[in-house]
């Protein structure tokens, strides 16, 4: 049980990795995302239970192509879904940042014994930190344009505050490094202006107290500092077509790790 959570919500959510099982597919890990692991969740967050799954030899011997995303209703405050380990290593070859923050996600439902170090390791030897911020230059897209933010949900404002932050944990370490999920280790990690800081953890601290957040301007220190952020790292695009080609060893490692994944449960 992960302290905090609602024991019917918990029961529900192993209801339906259970019917995962019952596929016959193996649940390498499942792990709560969104709000209530990046550090601010409110009374009325949701439950995002997100899992990755691995398919028996026998489902890649057939001609018909296999749906890599699992999907529940979400009922209630319960959202549920899970991705194939084939998707998920693709995604993280591209930089696509989920499944790294899913890895590091510290609220975790269940995990195969290892898997979620064994994957890391791979992930730490594949993942190219440009790539991945990147990814995060992209979710800051929709906020960069401060005349688009007369009228944007507060709650919606720290999902840019997230990846701006980390692009800031990432740059003082040079790209070298990968940031934590939780959005209070990566503020504990790097050097933020006292003002933004301070309304940060302010605005953090609303949404921890109040269901609805509603709608408001974020305070123009915020503004500025995600328009900034977006402008100074716009160039990763160009960084990205910089590194060198040598994709091929970090795609056969990811194909390594998948089949020893695969074979390992035909047992």
């Amino acid at each position: 049980m992960i302290e905090g959570f609602a024991p019917d919500v918990v029961a529900e959510i192993r209801r339906r990795l259970e019917s995962v099982r019952a596929q016959g597919l193996r649940i390498a890990f499942a792990i709560e995302s969104g709000s209530r692991a990046w550090g601010f969740p409110s009374p009325d967050s949701d439950y995002d239970c997100r899992f990755v799954y691995v398919r028996p030899v026998k489902d890649h011997l057939t001609l018909q192509v296999v749906r890599d995303v699992i999907e529940f209703p979400i009922v209630g405050l319960v959202d549920t879904g899970g991705w194939d380990l084939r998707k998920a290593l693709l995604l993280a070859l591209s930089g696509n940042a989920v499944i790294i923050e899913w890895l590091k996600s510290p609220l975790v439902y269940e995990e195969e014994a290892g898997f979620r170090a064994r994957l890391s390791a791979l992930l730490d030897e594949i993942v190219e930190p440009q790539r991945v911020a990147k990814h995060y230059v992209g979710l800051l897209q929709k906020y960069a344009d401060d005349s688009q933010l007369e009228s944007t949900r507060l709650k919606k404002f720290l999902y840019a505050l997230r990846p701006a932050i980390a692009l800031a944990w990432m740059s003082a370490r040079d790209f070298k490094s990968l940031p934590p999920m939780n959005m209070l280790e990566c503020m504990e990690g790097v050097a933020l202006p006292d003002e933004v800081a301070r309304e940060t953890l302010l605005l953090i601290d609303i949404k921890k107290q109040t269901r609805e957040m509603g709608e408001g301007l974020p305070h123009p220190v915020l503004r500025a500092f995600v328009a900034e952020t977006h402008a100074r790292f716009t160039h990763m695009d160009k960084q990205v077509l910089r590194i060198a080609p040598d994709a091929d060893w970090r795609k056969e490692k990811a194909n390594a790790f998948y089949r020893t994944e695969v074979l390992s449960g035909s047992s």
